[in-house]
C-alpha cells in the first residue's frame, strides 16, 4: 500500500493541522488590504475559532492513533 497502513491518520493529521493553523491565522492576523467589495474585512471570529477547535480535535486524534498502533 502507497505509504504504509497509516495513510488515513497522516491525512487527517494533515487535514486538522491545516484546518486548525488556517482558521487560527484567519483570526489572529486579517488581511492587511481588502482585495474588493465582496470580501469580509475580518473572518467571523465564532466560525473560525470553531473550525479551529474542530481542526485541532482532529489533529489530535490523529497524532493519538499513530502513538497507539
Amino acid at each position: 500500500m502507497f505509504l504504509g497502513d497509516d495513510l488515513l491518520p497522516f491525512l487527517v493529521l494533515a487535514f486538522g493541522g491545516a484546518l486548525f493553523v488556517g482558521n487560527l491565522l484567519a483570526v489572529v492576523r486579517p488581511p492587511q488590504r481588502q482585495l474588493d467589495d465582496t470580501h469580509l474585512e475580518r473572518a467571523p471570529v465564532a466560525r473560525s475559532l470553531m473550525f479551529a477547535l474542530v481542526g485541532l480535535l482532529a489533529a489530535v486524534w490523529a497524532v493519538a492513533s499513530l502513538v497507539s498502533g
